[in-house]
């Protein structure tokens, strides 16, 4: 509501178009869906300052589009600084210094995924250091506090630096004689590339999987399912391809062995469950009239999607399910697990889960199959939109990596 106000006092306002489209996707409200998404991409490709690199992953699988907007977002938000902080000095360090950067070093699937791999790292050649600028955690019994104790035992140094300026961060790196920095945030929620904008280092990395669309960030870790060698030209990073995925998991994760029971999640005790546990935002007209085909295909099937505490989003979803000619009691809302445990243990109660396009699941997917539930994916034009088909072509499952929606 308080978009739509903005939107009828001045819809010139930079990035409030894609603002509001973005909270529309939050919410499942698709009204006017091809409309507006064709008046962004109108926007995009005329340079207005129309959405953020992020918000528009979920919105097209074009690499034109996705380009073009991290472009305009990164030069007007985080252009190069007039002095970069990095003037060509070069280090001899007996051990690669390597800089992770974040806001999400907590109970954040930024974490989650690498930290398996931040454990791993040959400590003969590389010295670790995390640069973290969100949010402080004591270290106790609490899930974050647990996460806390085991990221500073991940890294040789962790630092917090969220109370200084973007150009104090840098400095800071250039002084600790950082050869590689690693962005792990971009653009996302909290994130500061500002930091990356002031060159702290030789090299800059991107590993977040989307282009920055920023001249000094210097490469982009990828695949060749995520970015295919003819794909390059989408990102304004070099790709350095990975020899299997991109994707890091952690394979320390417990499965609870609890035995939960359909009833007890909601579900009927007889028929297919489907089940998606995407964000809300990655669901869309297109992906939902798949869903509901597939429903009105496999009679007495059901489809499990998370829900807790959006009603507004129940609300949405069971009427678009109305329209399409499925009974909306069809749908099953997962009610909230607090543990990751439980909640990766209860995935057994489903039999398939479907991905979206064009932004698939990542960390979801990597949870379902976690769990030993299969993920059937369709390949998107995107990096985001082919994630997890990366992941299931890593572990030998290309029959469930879909070339497109009707296959």
């Amino acid at each position: 509501a308080s978009y739509e106000s903005a939107t009828n006092l001045n819809p010139n306002v930079d990035y409030l178009f894609g603002n509001l489209l973005h909270t529309r996707m939050q919410l499942c409200d698709w009204q006017e869906f091809d409309e507006r998404v064709g008046e962004l991409l109108h926007r995009i490709h005329a340079n207005q300052r129309s959405a953020t690199s992020f918000s528009v992953l979920s919105l097209s699988g074009s690499l034109s589009v996705q380009r073009k907007a991290a472009e305009i977002y990164s030069q007007d938000k985080y252009p190069p600084a007039a002095k970069p902080v990095w003037s060509g000095q070069r280090y001899e360090h007996a051990r690669i210094r390597l800089a992770y950067v974040s806001c999400d070093f907590k109970v954040h699937p930024a974490a989650l995924n690498n930290i398996g791999m931040w454990e791993r790292h040959d400590r003969d050649k590389f010295e670790l250091i995390a640069i973290s600028y969100g949010e402080v955690f004591q270290e106790d019994a609490t899930a974050q506090g647990q996460m806390r104790t085991r990221l500073v035992k991940a890294f040789d140094r962790f630092l917090d630096v969220g109370g200084k300026s973007d150009e104090q961060i840098a400095r800071l790196m250039q002084e600790l004689e950082v050869d590689i920095a690693v962005d792990i945030s971009g653009t996302m929620q909290g994130s500061r590339q500002g930091i990356f904008a002031h060159r702290p280092a030789p090299v800059q990395v991107n590993l977040y999987g989307y282009t920055s669309g920023a001249p000094y960030m210097d490469y982009l870790i990828a695949d060749r399912v995520v970015i295919p060698p003819e794909h390059q030209w989408g990102y304004t990073e070099q790709v350095v391809y990975m020899p299997e995925s991109f994707s890091a998991n952690d394979d320390s994760r417990q499965v609870s062995s609890r035995q939960f029971t359909r009833s007890e999640m909601g579900l009927p005790e007889v028929g297919v469950v489907y089940c998606s546990f995407n964000n809300a935002y990655k669901i869309n007209p297109q992906m939902f009239d798949v869903w509901m085909r597939v429903l009105q295909q496999v009679p007495g099937s059901v489809l499990w999607l998370q829900g807790s505490g959006q009603e507004k989003v129940k609300e949405n979803l069971r009427r678009e399910a109305s329209v399409r000619g499925v009974d909306p009691t069809r749908l099953v809302f997962a009610v909230r697990v607090e543990s990751m445990a439980e909640h990766l243990a209860r995935h057994r109660l489903a039999d398939v889960f479907l991905d979206t396009l064009p932004f698939n699941a990542q960390t979801t997917a990597v949870d379902a199959l976690w769990a030993g539930l299969p993920v059937l994916t369709c390949l998107g034009g995107s990096s985001f939109g082919r994630i997890a088909g990366s992941v299931l072509m890593a572990l030998g499952m290309p029959e469930l990596v879909a070339a497109s929606l009707q296959e």
